[in-house]
């Protein structure tokens, strides 16, 4: 069975199988992370809420048979993302295949390490949840939360959101990055095309492609999109947890509007306005 062919709500399968019944055509699907390891990543926290592995389970790796691949719903520079089932739990994911020959031709093989690093040791409503990764010769592959309606762009697009509407993204995203910068992590890339729209229409953040973690120092390096850059970026002077906060005040803007406040036909127009 393919899982496209899933009527997938909050990753339960309604699928014909036969077991996790209860109750016509209706199967309970535990969490991915029940009988696995939850991140190939080591984290110095401890997690109350983490369950209990058996010894054996934790012997156990991700690989790609472990999982039934269905539609792409998404492409990158480095790779395709694709619907996927877990076998076991049948627990519904989006699984992000990176092609290593793509990343070291780009240099980013750093940025990668520090992408999973950091969002596999993150736990919140609010933020894409990575379960885990693996690779093999060709290609690294990472073990996402599946968020159903998609990119916040996308629901954007060509328009603006009501006053209420856009409260309750801006008031997701608050969420997030206070809990963020309470593990002194700095997203530094906040923008439409990096929140996507949960089952219940939650906004979650993903892509932390230019997030650091930053215990104490401030930071130097220009990254982020260009509308969403701080004042203090465009200058080139050390930056801290501040630039997610202009750039939640940007969204904000863009999402009432529909453009964001400082967009210009030229780049350094841009620079200008900020």
């Amino acid at each position: 069975m393919n899982v496209q062919e899933c009527d997938c709500k909050e990753n339960r399968c309604t699928c014909p199988s036969t077991s996790h019944k209860t109750g016509p055509g209706n199967f309970k699907v535990p969490a991915i992370s029940l009988n696995r390891p939850q991140c190939s990543a080591k984290s110095n926290e401890k997690e109350t809420n983490k369950p209990e592995l058996k010894n054996d389970d934790k012997k156990k790796e991700w690989s790609l048979s472990d999982f039934e691949l269905g539609r792409p719903f998404g492409k990158g520079k480095f790779g395709n993302v694709y619907l996927a089932r877990e076998k076991v739990s049948r627990y519904v994911v989006a699984l992000k295949v990176l092609f290593k020959s793509q990343i070291q031709d780009s240099e980013i093989e750093y940025q990668v390490r520090r992408e999973v690093e950091i969002q596999c040791r993150l736990r919140h409503p609010n933020i894409l949840r990575m379960y885990g990764y693996f690779h093999d010769e060709k290609r690294i592959y990472l073990i996402l939360e599946y968020a159903k309606h998609g990119a916040l762009y996308k629901l954007k697009e060509h328009e603006r959101f009501d006053e209420k509407t856009a409260a309750i993204y801006v008031r997701d995203l608050t969420k997030a990055l206070i809990y963020c910068h309470s593990k002194k992590v700095i997203h530094r890339d906040i923008k439409p095309e990096n929140l996507l729209i949960g089952y219940n229409y939650e906004l979650k953040i993903a892509d932390f492609g230019w997030s650091v973690h930053s215990p104490s120092s401030r930071r130097m390096t220009l990254c982020g999109t260009i509308d969403y850059l701080s004042p203090e970026m465009i200058d080139g002077k050390p930056h801290n947890y501040a630039v997610d906060i202009w750039s939640l005040g940007v969204l904000c803007y863009e999402l009432l509007v529909g453009l964001p406040p400082f967009e210009a036909k030229e780049h350094h127009q841009t620079f200008r306005k900020i």
